[in-house]
């Protein structure tokens, strides 16, 4: 489904003062709408911002609306006594509350570690780490456990997936949080979940008249849950928008479509989609360049993807370079449909996915922006279109 808004000289006018922006801006807007959950209201007022910086620059935005089913955690915890510790439900688990005793079992929740205690009707607290995490809550299920609780191996929120719906509460927690619940302590464990569909939105921008860009410029504009993502990835988010700000009065803009992903963290669902949606302008395209994390500098400035597309930016730009890449972001369902993709990014940061994921250094963002265009001036001239 697509839903269109024009960006009209007069409207554009109106958003100039308002909404023309620069990089420090895009981060101190938008880091204010917290957490950028794909279908949240912050992940909405986000796209609105942008949209505007877009329309305010003269290009025409579309919304592209796609629907996928999803799990959320809806504030699981476990209570002991006057306190309150968060978790967060392992993904497949049923909802439910459970009030019983602590029971630590030794090791990691193998069915020899479960005949060593009784559990029966109790929490069972197993440590992650060597069989999945189904097999946990089934050999849990099967020695009698009412309530699953699953510690981390680090003093971080873990989020973690069964693969299938179970029924048993299981909740994950961070390591210093697991560290806290003793053996034969009474506990109320919450697990609050939903399996629902989530309405995801793209945001695609171009120049009037432009229905076969050559090039095309992308990264996910959601975050997870309780991260506020300014690395992950508001920071990609803004390179985009910065290549279009540069590029909006030069021949680049003729050639090129924007696109703000959602989705990403449930899967690439918005990539996906996109692909899925316009096969006909996908199959046209020379290059998709994805931008995921460059305001963190983990590692120096790196691509990976298409090896021609690689060794342009190590020429053009003097960027390190691998191919091909581990396909885990946005340019990768563009390269499953045979499109070569050039992926920026500096490693991940020990914010990663934490609620401590508040900065992102706007030099750095240039920088990488400052590489994309000269590997992009150079890649329209060497690499042919689609495959």
């Amino acid at each position: 489904m697509q839903t269109w808004k024009l960006g009209a000289l007069t409207g554009a006018l109106m958003l100039v003062s308002s909404a023309l922006a620069n990089i420090e801006e895009d981060l101190s807007t938008v880091l204010k709408f917290g957490p950028r959950v794909a279908g949240s209201e912050a992940n909405e007022k986000a796209r609105a911002y942008f949209e505007a910086q877009f329309q305010a620059l003269g290009y025409m935005t579309r919304r592209d609306v796609f629907t996928y089913p999803r799990f959320d955690d809806l504030g699981s915890d476990v209570r002991v006594g006057t306190r309150t510790l968060a978790g967060r439900a392992l993904e497949g688990s049923t909802g439910g509350t459970v009030s019983a005793r602590v029971v630590r079992v030794p090791g990691v929740g193998t069915p020899e570690n479960f005949r060593a205690v009784n559990v029966r009707g109790q929490v069972a607290v197993v440590q992650r780490g060597q069989i999945p995490f189904l097999e946990k809550a089934r050999n849990a299920l099967a020695a009698g456990a009412a309530g699953l609780i699953v510690v981390n191996n680090e003093d971080k929120e873990l989020q973690g997936r069964l693969g299938e719906r179970t029924e048993l509460p299981a909740l994950a927690v961070s390591s210093s949080t697991g560290a806290g619940l003793r053996n034969d302590e009474r506990v109320t464990l919450n697990v609050r979940v939903r399996d629902g569909e989530v309405r995801g939105v793209n945001v695609v921008a171009f120049k009037s008249g432009v229905t076969r860009p050559e090039i095309l410029f992308g990264g996910h504009m959601d975050s997870v849950l309780r991260s506020p993502g300014a690395n992950d990835n508001l920071s990609g988010t803004a390179a985009v928008v910065e290549i279009a700000r540069r590029t909006a009065t030069t021949p680049m803009a003729q050639r090129s479509y924007f696109v703000l992903f959602d989705g990403e963290e449930d899967g690439l669902r918005g990539s996906r989609a996109f692909v899925k949606e316009n096969p006909l302008l996908v199959q046209g395209l020379k290059a998709m360049f994805n931008f995921d994390m460059v305001g963190v500098n983990v590692t120096p400035l790196n691509v990976s993807g298409e090896s021609r597309l690689v060794d342009i930016a190590r020429q053009a730009a003097q960027i390190a370079g691998s191919s091909p890449d581990r396909g885990g972001s946005d340019q990768a369902p563009f390269a499953q449909a045979g499109i070569p993709t050039l992926f920026f990014h500096r490693g991940l940061d020990t914010n990663y996915h934490q609620p401590t994921d508040t900065l992102a250094d706007p030099a750095l963002i240039r920088a990488t922006v400052d590489a994309a265009l000269k590997t992009a001036d150079a890649a329209l001239l060497a690499v042919p279109a689609g495959r």
